[in-house]
């Protein structure tokens, strides 16, 4: 397995049988400045989105038609989607789990803090349904956990218990997310991930760095890896 951080809260997560794209903002996210978008699509199998906000669908519609890619999303953001052009759906909400056959993963919708809407031209907010974390499971592969966007809360230790995460994608940025000392609180209370890998930070309005969340879990048994965007890390 291979996962590739493309800067904000935006993965690449390639295995022998898929190549998943996760929340791909990608063509306004200063973060993926001087990638590739052909890079990052290509081959692509699969968009997984956490939540309806502007900076995780991000390039999906486009990318879902030049690839044909198949997009998982909640009930209300894929009619959403469906509208705006998108042909391959999978909808499912909080709890739901979704497989793939012949791709070699399933995919759950688990519970995340935070809230998702879009904004169209006429100034209308729309809701798009619960934001989530996405589990995912592959076959023979360590099973990831791209929490979204959230705040800290009891019930991951639920998630933990149910799914027993290997890796955890987490988002230490604060502001909008939990920032990286109560992120690291997170990790080491609620869950005992083998990796973690920060996200949702850098851009501007959140923290720069991942100074927070690397101090907050040092003494931890998660190993700690922060690749620059762009930079990918192999398991």
């Amino acid at each position: 397995m291979k996962i590739t951080w493309l800067g904000h809260a935006a993965f690449r997560i390639e295995t022998a049988k898929a190549k998943i794209l996760i929340d791909p903002f990608l063509t306004y996210n200063p973060a993926f400045a001087g990638q590739d978008i052909k890079d990052a699509t290509e081959g692509l199998t699969h968009i997984l989105l956490t939540h309806g906000h502007g900076d995780h669908v991000g390039d999906t519609v486009q990318i879902a038609k030049d690839t044909g890619a198949v997009v998982l999303a909640n009930y209300d953001l894929g009619v959403w989607l469906q509208k705006k052009g998108v042909e391959k759906l999978e909808m499912g909400n909080t709890g739901g789990t979704i497989g793939f056959d012949g791709f070699g993963f399933t995919a759950t919708f688990t519970n995340a803090l935070h809230s998702s809407a879009s904004l169209t031209e006429d100034g209308v907010s729309h809701c798009l349904g619960n934001a989530n974390g996405l589990m995912i499971h592959f076959e023979d592969e360590p099973s990831v956990l791209h929490m979204g966007d959230t705040d800290i809360f009891s019930d991951m230790a639920l998630i933990n218990e149910l799914h027993v995460p290997d890796i955890g994608i987490v988002p230490i940025g604060d502001r909008f997310t939990m920032g990286g000392a109560v992120a690291a609180l997170a990790c080491q209370r609620f869950f005992d991930f083998k990796h973690a890998l920060p996200c949702h930070y850098g851009l501007p309005g959140v923290d720069q760095t991942a100074e927070k969340f690397v101090k907050g879990m040092e003494g931890s048994r998660t190993r700690v890896e922060v690749p620059a965007p762009g930079g990918s890390v192999s398991y």
